[in-house]
């Protein structure tokens, strides 16, 4: 069987930019197509601590593949692209999540949240500063898993409705090229009480980060690096057999 392969993130760099397609024996697993592509270009030591997809989903190492999958190889996340058009959130919408290559407008998303039984609005703005780690960045540049990444941001939100006593979640992200000072994630969370929004909004930005298959690039005045991700959770984390804790 024939199975797509997708790396992302700073496994281009080791894997090449490109998909590639892999032939695997029928019955193959993630582990096994794992192994493989830790044969290429003695890439296993990159593959520590990735999460794999299949499908646009999440998977384990023992998830068996079938013919025609399409299998994203995804380091760690620094945490059609769909934009944020004008109506983007009704009054009826407890949820807005996007991704978009054109600016976040905080100031017409913010005010687009409010509602008559909110008593309160916690946002978070991250925006891009112009040093990390000691070094003058120049600019950043974001990537993701589309398709994956907005189904995550989607799931996202709904559990943070399911979980904290709050009316409405928006998660916008931005892709592409980003100068000193833009907002790179907005998060907006409304609820009738303070509390649950400030909670919600903390665990939707931090679970985001570690979760949502996006990645950031990282462009100094001296050189260029992939951002280093947070650990994905344990239940996500793969490695090929080389490489796993025993």
């Amino acid at each position: 069987m024939h199975v797509r392969v997708l790396p992302f993130g700073i496994l281009k760099d080791w894997l090449g930019t490109a998909a590639t397609t892999l032939e695997l024996p029928e019955g193959a697993s993630v582990g096994d197509l794992l192994d493989r592509v830790g044969e290429l270009q003695n890439a296993a030591p990159a593959l520590r601590g990735i999460a794999v997809s299949v499908n646009a989903e999440y998977a384990t190492a023992a998830h068996q593949l079938a013919d025609g999958d399409e299998v994203g190889l995804l380091p760690p996340v620094s945490g059609g692209t769909d934009s944020i058009s004008a109506d983007a959130n009704s009054d009826s919408s407890p949820i807005v999540v996007a991704l978009t290559r054109d600016a976040i407008d905080a100031e017409r998303l913010v005010p687009a949240a409010k509602h008559g039984e909110d008593g309160a609005v916690v946002v978070f703005d991250g925006i891009v500063r112009n040093n990390t780690r000691g070094r003058r960045t120049l600019y950043l540049d974001y990537e993701a898993y589309e398709e994956m990444a907005l189904k995550q941001m989607n799931e996202l939100a709904e559990q943070a409705l399911s979980k904290y006593a709050i009316r409405h979640v928006t998660i916008v992200h931005r892709l592409g090229h980003l100068e000193i000072g833009e907002t790179s994630v907005l998060v907006i969370v409304a609820s009738a009480h303070r509390g649950a929004a400030f909670d919600a909004c903390r665990w939707v930005i931090d679970t985001l980060k570690q979760t949502v298959p996006i990645w950031k690039k990282e462009i100094f005045v001296d050189g260029a690096v992939w951002a280093p991700g947070e650990p994905f959770p344990a239940a996500l984390s793969v490695a090929p057999e080389g490489t796993r804790e025993r």
